[in-house]
């Protein structure tokens, strides 16, 4: 089953986040203000954020750039995992070591590139090809991937289980 939006599809998400670095003080200067905040959506567990250390944060923390590499990286796992169970494809294991770089570009510092690098195993006998070729189809279907201004590559693996 392939689901196709239509034209008067909504989904809306909504998260809870709340700058805990308060209890260290006022902004008084950017030296010295915290910059740790909580953020949770529904009943998940909440989670502890921070700016990345070279704007002052705390490294044991995330921050927004690490949650950007995770929502694309994962978006394409599901897509993928999707498109894998459609076709017949059976993934046994899958792991990514995504990537993402910042730099100025016009002026300002962005995102200018994300790279994804999964690295699947399928079961015996499964075409590999096949197994290869969907992670271009699971591009298309991440939702995530569709709705950034910078490119989104792949640097698949594709494995047989048992063959390392």
């Amino acid at each position: 089953m392939k689901l196709k939006p239509n034209e008067h599809e909504r989904h809306e998400y909504s998260a809870n986040i709340v700058w805990t670095g308060a209890r260290a003080g006022p902004t008084t200067s950017y030296q010295s203000y915290s910059r740790e905040y909580e953020f949770q959506s529904g009943d998940k567990p909440r989670l502890r954020g921070s700016a990345d250390p070279y704007f002052r944060g705390d490294a044991t923390a995330y921050n927004p750039e690490d949650l950007l590499v995770v929502a694309l990286s994962t978006c394409h796992l599901l897509s993928y995992l999707a498109d894998c169970a459609r076709a017949g494809v059976h993934v046994v294991a899958y792991e990514d070591d995504a990537h993402g770089v910042m730099t100025v570009k016009d002026g300002k510092l962005r995102f200018t590139e994300v790279v994804l690098r999964p690295r699947v195993t399928v079961a015996k006998g499964t075409n590999l090809e096949k197994a290869h070729a969907l992670h271009a189809q699971a591009h298309e279907g991440c939702y995530v991937a569709s709705s950034v201004n910078f490119p989104v590559r792949h640097e698949a693996t594709v494995v047989t289980a048992g063959e390392g």
